[in-house]
């Protein structure tokens, strides 16, 4: 899962963003890695128009059909991790077509969950691979030696995550 060779993160005509998550929710990823230059692009939030202040994390997302409650809960709970957002940005604006959400599964931030991989059906497989793939890296740059996962689909063992003793998927980010 080498993206520095790679020549685009996420398919043509689509693109991934953090989700703006509010200045009162810290996430140490943005603190670390001012270093990886394919990933810079990511921490461009959506104009202001996509994400008024005072609005509630995600809520595009879910004005597009899609149920943000578990990334909002990590938020609640201080466990997330990241929050990312696959869209088209075309003529009509910004068509929102998917998330990710990953968290913390310890304090030491050595294992991070991949909770929830959502894409709008209709949408290139793709699309959720490039959320896994930015997903894994985000966690993986501040220290995330593994991240495990209850969601089971072909992208994710063609990505590198294999069965797990306890049921599962499970990445070992050293592998990447």
């Amino acid at each position: 899962m080498d993206t520095r060779d790679a020549p685009d993160l996420w398919p043509a005509g689509f693109f991934i963003s953090a989700v703006p998550c509010g200045e009162d929710v810290v996430l140490p990823i943005w603190q670390v890695k001012d270093d990886w230059e394919s990933v810079r692009a990511i921490r461009r939030s959506p104009p202001a128009s996509v994400a008024p202040h005072g609005s509630k994390p995600g809520r595009w997302l879910a004005e597009a059909g899609m149920d943000v409650t578990v990334p909002r809960r990590l938020i609640v709970e201080a466990r997330l991790a990241c929050w990312l957002q696959a869209y088209v940005d075309d003529a009509r604006g910004r068509l929102f077509v998917g998330y990710a959400a990953a968290s913390w599964q310890d304090k030491r931030h050595a294992i991070a969950r991949l909770d929830v991989v959502h894409v709008q059906p209709g949408m290139p497989l793709e699309v959720g691979e490039a959320l896994v793939r930015v997903a894994v890296r985000e966690v993986a740059e501040v220290g995330a030696l593994c991240v495990v996962t209850a969601i089971d689909g072909p992208e994710l063992r063609g990505l590198g995550f294999r069965p797990a003793n306890d049921g599962g998927l499970t990445l070992h980010t050293r592998e990447c």
